[in-house]
C-alpha cells in the first residue's frame, strides 16, 4: 500500500447539494483545508487558474514544505518500538532506555506542534474520535480533588495524558499508506516475538502465574496473559489484511502464518476472555469477507469451534469448561462490586485508579466499562462507549465504497479487519481493565487515520478520471 499525496483535513465541509454528488467520498463529512501540505512530497498546488501561487515564508519553504510531519512519525515509530519491545528488559546494560518512552514522547510532541502549526494553523484535526477523548480527559482531570486518594487519581490521569496526546499525534501524522502499514508491520513483529515466547513458555512448562498459566515475555502491557491475549486477538485480523491484499504467494504464506502464530499465542495464554474475543473477531471477519454465502458460514462456523478445541491442549479445553473456579468467581466479585460503586458515586466516580480501594479483594473491576463509570462516572462511561464504537461508521462506509472498486479493495480489506479487531477488543476487554491502556486508542488512531487516507485516495481518483 503506498499513497503518493497528501490526504486533506477532515473536519465537515458545508458543501451546495451538486457539489456535494460530485465527489464519491463527500458522505464522509470531511473538509479539504485550502492549503495542506504533506511530508516527503511536493505541496498541493490551491490556486486556481489564474491566480498567483500563494508563496510561503522562507523558514517555512525549507522547513515545514520540506520535511512536513516526517520527523513527528519517526517520533511515533520509536515511541511505538519502545512501548512495544521495552528494549531495557532484554539487559541491564540497557536501562538507560527505561525512561527514553517519555522523553521521546515529549519530543515528538513538540516537534508536532510546530509542524502542525506550520502546516494548518491548529493543533489538530477534529473528528468525533478527538472530542471525545478530550472530553473524556477533562472529566478525567476534574475528578482529581474528590477522589478518595487524589495522589493516585493524578498518577493516573499522567499516564493517561500520555496515551491521549500520542493518539492525537498518530490521527495528524500518519497520512499515507506507507506509513500505516509501516507501523502495522512493526507492531505485528512484536506479536511475533510475544507469540513465540508464550508457545515456549508453555512447552517448557514455564509457568509463572500460580503454576497454572504462562506469563509475557515482555513486561509492561503484556505480562498479564490476558492483555496479552487481548492484544493478540486485535492483531490477527490485522495480519489477515496483508494476507487478503498481497499478490505475491510468499507474502501471502507469511502473513498467514503471523496470524496463525498470534492464535497460537492466544492459545497459550489460556484466558477465556481471549478465547470469546477471538471467536468474536473472525467471525465479524468471515462475515464480511463471504458476503454472498453467509448461510454456509452459519453452517461451517460451529464445525470450526468445535474442531478448534478439539485440537488444543487439553488443559486449554478444561480451562474454557471451567467457569466456577475462584479466578472466575473472584472477577465476578468485582464486577458486581464495580456496578454497585457506579452506581453510588454516578457522576464523577471515585477517581481513576481508585477503584480498588473500594474493591471487595483489593483488586481491579476486570471490566473496562466498568472500571470507566465507577472511576469517572456514567457520562464518562457513555462517552467511553462512544469513542469505541464512533470508527466503526466511517469504516462501514469504506467497506461498502469501495467493494466494487479493484483499485481500492485494499481499502475494503483494511476496513474490515479493523472492525474485526475492534470487535474483539470490545468483547476481550469486558474482562480486562484496560480502557487507560494503549491497546483501544491505537487501533481507533489507526481507523481514523484510514478514514483520513481514503478520502484523499477517492478525491485523487475522482480528479485524475475528470482531468482525462
Amino acid at each position: 500500500m503506498s499513497l503518493k499525496y497528501p490526504s486533506p483535513d477532515y473536519e465537515p465541509l458545508r458543501r451546495s447539494k451538486p457539489q456535494a454528488e460530485d465527489t464519491a467520498a463527500a458522505d464522509l463529512g470531511f473538509r479539504k483545508p485550502a492549503r495542506h501540505l504533506d511530508h516527503d512530497v511536493s505541496p498541493l498546488d490551491a490556486s486556481r487558474p489564474g491566480e498567483e501561487k500563494p508563496k510561503l515564508e522562507p523558514s517555512k519553504e525549507t522547513w515545514i514544505n520540506k520535511h512536513g510531519h516526517s520527523i513527528s512519525y519517526a517520533g511515533i515509530f520509536l515511541f511505538t518500538t519502545l512501548v512495544f519491545f521495552r528494549p531495557y528488559e532484554l539487559s541491564p546494560s540497557l536501562v538507560f532506555l527505561s525512561t527514553a518512552a517519555f522523553w521521546v514522547a515529549i519530543a515528538t510532541l513538540g516537534v508536532f506542534l510546530f509542524t502542525q502549526l506550520g502546516l494548518e494553523n491548529t493543533i489538530t484535526a477534529r473528528p468525533r474520535e478527538v472530542n471525545l477523548v478530550l472530553l473524556l480527559s477533562l472529566i478525567a482531570a476534574i475528578s482529581i480533588p474528590q477522589a478518595l486518594d487524589p495522589q493516585k487519581a493524578f498518577d493516573a490521569f499522567v499516564e493517561f495524558l500520555k496515551v491521549v496526546l500520542i493518539f492525537v499525534v498518530m490521527i495528524n501524522v500518519v497520512r499515507t499508506e506507507k506509513r500505516m502499514k509501516s507501523l502495522w508491520i512493526l507492531v505485528l513483529v512484536a506479536t511475533c516475538i510475544l507469540s513465540i515466547n508464550a508457545i515456549m513458555a508453555y512447552r517448557l512448562g514455564q509457568f509463572e502465574l500460580g503454576g497454572l498459566r504462562i506469563k509475557g515475555s515482555i513486561g509492561g502491557l503484556f505480562d498479564n496473559p490476558n492483555d496479552l491475549a487481548l492484544h493478540l486477538v486485535t492483531m490477527v485480523p490485522i495480519a489477515l489484511v496483508f494476507f487478503f491484499s498481497a499478490r505475491n504467494p510468499l507474502t501471502k504464506i507469511i502473513f498467514l502464518s503471523v496470524a496463525i502464530l498470534n492464535v497460537g499465542g492466544i492459545v497459550v495464554t489460556f484466558s477465556r476472555g481471549g478465547f470469546l474475543a477471538l471467536i468474536a473477531a473472525i467471525t465479524v471477519l468471515l462475515w464480511k469477507l463471504v458476503r454472498s454465502s453467509r448461510w454456509l458460514l452459519i453452517l461451517v462456523a460451529p464445525a470450526l469451534v468445535i474442531a478448534f478445541i478439539v485440537f488444543a491442549p487439553g488443559g486449554y479445553r478444561t480451562r474454557l469448561s471451567t467457569t466456577g473456579d475462584e479466578s472466575s468467581m473472584a472477577r465476578f466479585d468485582d464486577l458486581k462490586r464495580s456496578v454497585f460503586i457506579a452506581s453510588r458515586h454516578p457522576f464523577l466516580g471515585v477517581g481513576m485508579d481508585n477503584y480498588i480501594l473500594f474493591s471487595n479483594a483489593n483488586k481491579s473491576t476486570h471490566n473496562a466499562y466498568t472500571q470507566v463509570a465507577a472511576e469517572l462516572g456514567t457520562p464518562a462511561a457513555i462517552i467511553y462507549l462512544l469513542f469505541v464504537i464512533a470508527p466503526f461508521k466511517g469504516l462501514r462506509r469504506i467497506e461498502q465504497q469501495s467493494y466494487q472498486s479493484k483499485s481500492m479493495r485494499r481499502f475494503h480489506y483494511a476496513s474490515i479487519t479493523l472492525q474485526a479487531s475492534l470487535v474483539g477488543f470490545m468483547v476481550a476487554s469486558f474482562f480486562a481493565s484496560v480502557a487507560y491502556l494503549w491497546y483501544i486508542y491505537y487501533l481507533v488512531a489507526y481507523a481514523v487515520c484510514l478514514r483520513r487516507i481514503y478520502e484523499f485516495a477517492v478525491e485523487r481518483d475522482t480528479a485524475t478520471a475528470s482531468a482525462g
